[in-house]
């Protein structure tokens, strides 16, 4: 009702800044009822966010349903025309890194990706749902337990199609989710109850380094560890 009031009392040229919608949970859970009122007092949406477009929240997916014309902004169509014109055209041999916390948010271009690519380079949260998928112990990893099959049958695809799928050989593991944690490094295989991935070890970048030393175009998203902590952005 305050964004109504606001919005309302607005004359031509206006522009409100509202709050993050994320605060919400109703944003993540892109519940109509929250979606029909948050769209109420708009005429059109416009998504400028390319980081977030993927996502089928409230303020991304769930207002289309309500607001019409739904269109993309510059900056979300400028990045649309460049990675369409790397992925379609770009010289091969091709690889892309795709990283990032969780499968479930990464699973569509994953697959996209899958029938455009020569190599694809696995990392970040995501890769502990792998790892299980593999039957490799991932301490308190953050792991999807419901994209567990998911990720099998990402790998399963892959081999068929005689592309190549990089996983990590070793990990930086803390006992904490913390910037000053205590911190070690493992083989994938060896990853101590009580301890969480992190970030890529040395051996996993100088491997990822000679996988992509051949390709012509590489294209990445998401991160491979979390390189807002220092001790954990080297795989990055």
């Amino acid at each position: 009702d305050e964004v109504a009031t606001m919005v309302s009392a607005q004359g031509p040229g206006d522009i409100i800044m509202l709050e993050n919608t994320r605060f919400y949970k109703e944003e993540t859970k892109n519940e109509s009822g929250f979606v029909e009122k948050f769209a109420a007092p708009f005429d059109m949406f416009v998504n400028d966010a390319f980081g977030t477009a993927h996502r089928a929240h409230a303020s991304t997916e769930g207002v289309t349903k309500y607001l019409s014309p739904a269109v993309s902004g510059f900056l979300l169509a400028k990045e649309l025309e460049y990675l369409d014109g790397a992925v379609q055209n770009g010289e091969r041999p091709m690889a892309a890194i795709v990283g990032g916390s969780k499968v479930s948010s990464k699973i569509t271009v994953l697959e996209a990706l899958l029938d455009k690519c020569e190599k694809i380079i696995i990392g970040g949260g995501m890769v502990f749902t792998f790892l299980k998928a593999k039957g490799l112990p991932v301490g308190t990893s953050l792991v999807e337990d419901d994209f567990v099959e998911t990720a099998k049958a990402v790998l399963e695809k892959a081999e068929k199609l005689g592309k190549e799928i990089l996983l990590p050989e070793d990990i930086v593991v803390a006992d904490a989710f913390a910037p000053d944690a205590n911190t070690q490094i493992v083989a994938v295989d060896a990853i101590p109850d009580g301890w969480m991935g992190l970030d890529n070890g040395p051996a996993t970048t100088a491997a990822q380094a000679a996988a992509l030393a051949d390709c012509k175009t590489v294209i990445m998203n998401g991160p491979m560890g979390v390189f807002e902590f220092e001790a954990f952005n080297k795989g990055t």
